[in-house]
């Protein structure tokens, strides 16, 4: 997950800050220095993330493009010119070109903005902007929301009495709302110094930049790893009352399945896995998704040189062309495969599948499923002839009726002429005339739509009145039936409008 940095280097942040030890510091240096502090964590710990960093007044500067180097980063915070007044909506316009022309609109990203709380003065204020939401033009709409995934951070360089006497806290959570709400604003907590900043980038790390170590159990095998990014808590929408799921740290290999069997399933994230042993400089790469990542640890670069089990696994599944699926959590499962970005780059990765116990419909419930030797058979016979995927329901499911579904006017236009068309050829076309117009009247009838059947009722009344001379007779008596069945039905009386009630043909003298 990419970060953007947003630096406020309008004249506010230039104002004075008395220390204790009776140094002066502006607001601007007591920022970098937290800065520096989210760098050096981050080259630590988030080494294969990419982070971008800009400037912004009343208008904005990219000083350092998306990179993996945080020595170009801190160079660049450490050599920030004063500039003018505050434009906080032209630095929104200036992330979302950014990313936007780096990632797309998929890729979530993580927006860091570091300000003093200043909203700006008269056009361009963020106060202003705020107030014009609903007056804009539709080519000079409000950024936010970005279209792509964002989690927005605001650090003021001030307090919460501060901001409160103003109405900049309130402005500031109106931003944030817009930017869809996943996000926080931190501010100092008490006097205005070094040491509470640090505290207060401080709370951001543990929030958002904190890694996630677990442990990884095969048997008796086991390793340390660590995940990035740090896998996100799920809710599962169809709970009465959802309480977030999160991957615990015990992450326990429960079997192995071919790629073939697997497929392309659904998942809601992709993470990398890493030995935390591993301990290797990490070169500046291209651009690319998140995923693609430094080359395939080998045992030889694990601290120590001693055998490492995430490595192993990793070259089998590799090499095997299989995963492993892992349990995350109770009924919660997901899959570690080999990834290759290149010929010579290949990631471990883990994605994680929807919460629940058949995430993946064609394999059943993943705790039925168990090791080949213990079937009566091998399931892939002999000569791995054949799968004994995907799992076959055990109830039998009929589909000689298919639903009717009317998503566009032209599907509802096309029954309704297939009607009229059999109606014209009468009697010969009896049977399918009945069996059409009663799929029409159901589907109608489920879906309320009783102007419809009036329609189609008053359509077969005009083509009754349109029988040439030498129509069979039973064909205007059966076009005159339906036409009455369909008006009962969309009358709603209860005999006639029954669900289960079938137009059965009109019996007449005609018949042979």
């Amino acid at each position: 997950m990419p970060t953007v940095v947003l630096m406020d280097v309008s004249l506010s942040m230039t104002r004075p800050v008395s220390q204790d030890g009776g140094e002066e510091l502006q607001r601007k240096n007591l920022a970098v220095h937290g800065l520096n502090m989210l760098f050096e964590h981050m080259a630590s710990n988030y080494r294969l993330e990419f982070t971008a960093l800009m400037a912004f007044s009343s208008l904005w500067e990219l000083l350092v493009p998306f990179t993996r180097d945080y020595n170009a980063l801190q160079e660049a915070i450490s050599s920030l010119e004063d500039y003018d007044k505050t434009c906080i909506e032209s630095a929104l316009n200036g992330v979302n070109n950014v990313v936007q022309q780096e990632w797309g609109n998929g890729c979530p990203c993580q927006v860091v903005l570091v300000t003093d709380g200043s909203l700006g003065i008269g056009k361009g204020s963020l106060r202003h902007s705020l107030q014009t939401l609903k007056q804009r033009e539709e080519d000079k709409k409000f950024p936010l929301p970005f279209p792509f995934p964002t989690k927005m951070f605001i650090l003021c360089v001030a307090n919460a009495e501060e901001l409160q006497a103003t109405d900049a806290m309130e402005n500031l959570e109106e931003l944030l709302r817009l930017s869809g709400g996943d996000g926080q604003i931190f501010t100092v907590d008490g006097p205005l110094c070094m040491k509470s900043v640090q505290a207060m980038f401080g709370l951001l790390i543990d929030h958002a930049y904190s890694p996630f170590h677990a442990v990884l159990y095969c048997g008796n095998l086991s390793s340390d790893v660590q995940v990035f990014p740090r896998p996100e808590p799920v809710l599962v929408d169809e709970e009465v009352e959802p309480i977030p799921r999160t991957v615990r740290a015990d992450l326990e290999i429960v079997g192995f399945i071919e790629i073939a069997d697997i497929s392309s399933p659904p998942v809601i994230s992709r993470h990398l896995v890493l030995p935390i042993a591993v301990n290797k400089d990490v070169d500046e790469m291209g651009t690319g998704a998140t995923d693609e990542l430094e080359e395939e640890p080998s045992a030889s670069q694990v601290a120590g040189k001693s055998p490492n089990f995430c490595v192993l696994l990793h070259g089998s599944l590799k090499v095997e062309g299989m995963v492993a699926l892992v349990q995350l959590g109770p009924e919660w499962f997901g899959m570690l495969y080999s990834q290759a970005d290149s010929k010579k780059k290949s990631n471990l990765m883990m994605s994680l599948f929807e919460p629940g116990p058949d995430p993946l419909p064609w394999l059943g419930k993943i705790t039925h499923l168990g090791p080949v030797s213990e079937a009566a058979e091998n399931p892939y016979g002999e000569d791995d002839s054949k799968s004994p995927f995907p799992v076959q329901p055990p109830a039998k499911r009929s589909y000689a009726q298919n639903v009717t579904v009317w998503i566009k006017a032209s599907g509802l236009q096309t029954d309704v002429q297939k009607i009229l068309r059999n109606a014209r050829k009468l009697p010969d076309k009896m049977q399918t005339f009945y069996k059409e117009l009663n799929r029409l009247r159901k589907a109608a009838l489920a879906f309320g739509f009783w102007e419809l059947l009036k329609g189609v009722a008053e359509l077969l009344e005009r083509e009754c009145t349109l029988l040439p001379d030498s129509a069979h007779p039973d064909a205007a008596f059966q076009l005159s039936h339906a036409a009455r069945q369909l008006k009962l039905a969309s009358s709603t009386d209860s005999q006639y409008a029954a669900f289960e009630h079938n137009i059965v043909p009109m019996r007449t003298d005609f018949s042979s």
